[in-house]
């Protein structure tokens, strides 16, 4: 492997996964179910204590609903990188869904627009699950 390219890494500061996470609007949400694993792309918000992902609601009679509830802890995973920088920062804990009552409005300034699939905007309601933070890695490029 001598001709193999690397890039070095190294570890965020917690300052730096704050604000990783802050400025971020989408990751992938890994569950499982005994040892089947299930993997998807969402939405969240984190506001420096909590980190709050956005589920349409039919998704509880859906594959991603029965690994919700399925799921002891879950892994999230938010990242960008190219050839020359990159940051990754993998938040892991018990997932729950939030009882919290959120209105429209700041759906829309937490979230990004949500992306329809065979969906009509009518039949479009959300759930908002909360990761509960109990480990947090992050890593990026050394520049």
């Amino acid at each position: 492997m001598d001709h193999v390219e690397y890039v070095y890494t190294t570890g965020m500061t917690e300052s730096e996964v704050n604000d990783y996470l802050q400025a971020g609007e989408h990751g992938v949400l890994g569950l499982a179910d005994d040892d089947d694993a299930y993997a998807i792309p969402l939405s969240y918000h984190y506001d420096g204590e909590r980190l709050l992902l956005r589920v349409s609601q039919h998704d509880h009679e859906s594959e991603k609903g029965r690994f919700l509830r399925t799921t002891d802890t879950a892994t999230f995973v938010c990242y960008e990188a190219s050839t020359d920088e990159s940051w990754s920062i993998h938040v892991r804990g018990p997932i729950e869904e939030w009882s919290k009552n959120v209105d429209e409005s700041t759906l829309n300034k937490w979230f990004q627009p949500f992306r329809l699939f065979d969906e009509t905007v009518e039949n479009v309601e959300f759930s908002l699950y909360e990761l509960q933070i109990e480990t947090v890695l992050g890593r990026k490029t050394v520049v």
